[in-house]
């Protein structure tokens, strides 16, 4: 299965939102800082994936 540039990146930006929810949320409420970290977290994610390159498959012949 091979995923596009756009769906890896999406799906780590995902990923890393909902970790950080997860630990935001763990006392019952999110403030506006864990909100921005939240955000700031998938926006991180999202561009640092985005700029690696997928590898590009080797011949199996």
């Amino acid at each position: 299965m091979q995923l596009s540039k756009y769906w890896k990146a999406v799906v780590a930006a995902v990923v890393a939102a909902a970790g950080t929810l997860g630990t935001a949320a763990e006392d019952g409420k999110i403030t506006g800082a864990e909100g921005v970290a939240i955000g700031a977290t998938a926006l991180a994610a999202l561009v640092a994936t985005w700029r690696v390159p997928n590898k590009e498959p080797k011949d199996s012949a």
